[in-house]
């Protein structure tokens, strides 16, 4: 039994692939992570950026399109439609086995759009029906203008992969807008137990901001606490999370056959060598959970990963941390809000830059 195994049966925690490529599910590369205890994958335009622009296995589907007629976006469009559906087959049953709680594969809508909520709304509906399959996710940001768009999907039966967030303000809101959405599906008469939802808590990269900021103030405290963001505002999640299961509303709404939005841990990676390659697996584990997990993190936590339920544990540390941090400057609302913007210029330039390679090579594959 692998450890990702152990990580679901013994402690509750689904271990998610965080890449999608097209090598890999013609390869059986993907059918093997499934094997090993994968339940889930991920991607973003980066993602997808990198799979595209690296691979020569798209070449034959993008010469023909371009060759019909498509233009280079819907072009990558069709690309990515064909990846996610083939990737949605072979979790589907998982999906079936786990009772739609994992076997998932997630699509994000035009990063382009994420200030712009009735786009959001209508990019997220567009992909829902693309798929005919239960086991996909659409991503949407929890920007601004994001809270509001995932509140409608919901509201609509759309199940939704909420990314991109960096702060617990900000998870809040995330929070309520599954929740009102799930009351607005339910007044409508949806069924509610149809609709799945996991929320995706940022990690490596708050470590890495507030640790800039912290060099910057200097001094023994700043350099003690330089590292311990991420993990300590990830446990304080978590308790939310709890905590609003506790609700009378949510019991209201579960009573219906609502399912909880898990909080998914996402950006798993460490930035800095100096840092333990497994500490935002190790530190984090725990029931009705996921972690998702790229390829170099999975093989670190399979050689020297240790099992414990942790999320649940240190939690008043995780406080003092988090009060520490505001003592010496850190102001974690405008971390959140810097790494929002950062992420979401991010993906957008991923895909603006796959376009433009696109283009540039279209001529050459059409005409070869």
């Amino acid at each position: 039994m692998t450890k990702l195994h152990q990580l679901h049966d013994h402690y509750g925690q689904s271990a998610w692939l965080d890449n999608l490529t097209r090598d890999y599910l013609r390869d059986g590369t993907l059918e093997r992570f499934v094997g090993d205890g994968v339940r889930g994958a991920t991607a973003n335009p980066t993602i997808f950026a990198k799979a595209i622009a690296g691979s020569d296995a798209y070449d034959d589907q993008f010469a023909r399109l371009r060759s019909e007629g498509a233009s280079v976006k819907a072009t990558y469009w069709e690309l990515v439609v064909s990846d996610i559906e083939a990737a949605s087959a072979l979790f589907g049953p998982l999906h079936d086995l786990s009772g739609g709680s994992d076997g998932f594969v997630s699509v994000e809508v035009d990063p382009e759009l994420a200030d712009d909520t009735d786009r959001t709304i209508d990019a997220a509906r567009t992909l829902r029906q693309r798929f005919d399959r239960p086991n996909v996710y659409v991503k949407i940001p929890a920007t601004d203008a994001g809270i509001p768009a995932i509140e409608a999907m919901i509201a609509e039966g759309t199940s939704i992969n909420i990314t991109l967030i960096f702060s617990l303000a900000r998870y809040q809101q995330v929070i309520d807008a599954y929740q009102h959405g799930l009351e607005r599906f339910a007044a409508s008469g949806g069924d509610v137990a149809s609709v799945h939802s996991v929320a995706s808590f940022f990690l490596s990269r708050v470590d890495t901001e507030v640790d800039r900021r912290l060099d910057g103030i200097g001094g023994d405290q700043p350099r003690r606490l330089k590292g311990r963001a991420a993990v300590a505002q990830a446990k304080l999640a978590y308790r939310m999370f709890r905590q609003h299961l506790e609700t009378d509303a949510w019991r209201s709404i579960a009573a219906r056959g609502a399912t909880m939005q898990r909080p998914l841990w996402a950006s798993t990676s460490t930035k800095d060598p100096a840092y333990r390659d497994t500490m935002y697996v190790e530190e984090l584990i725990g029931p009705d959970t996921v972690n998702t997990l790229p390829e170099p993190t999975i093989e670190a936590f399979e050689d020297h990963g240790n099992l414990a339920r942790t999320v649940d544990t240190g939690t008043d540390e995780a406080e003092a941390i988090v009060e520490q941090l505001s003592q010496v400057g850190i102001d974690f609302d405008d971390v959140g809000a810097t790494l929002e913007r950062q992420g979401v210029a991010s993906f957008a330039k991923s895909f603006d830059d796959l376009l433009e390679a696109l283009a540039a090579k279209s001529d050459h594959l059409v005409g070869r």
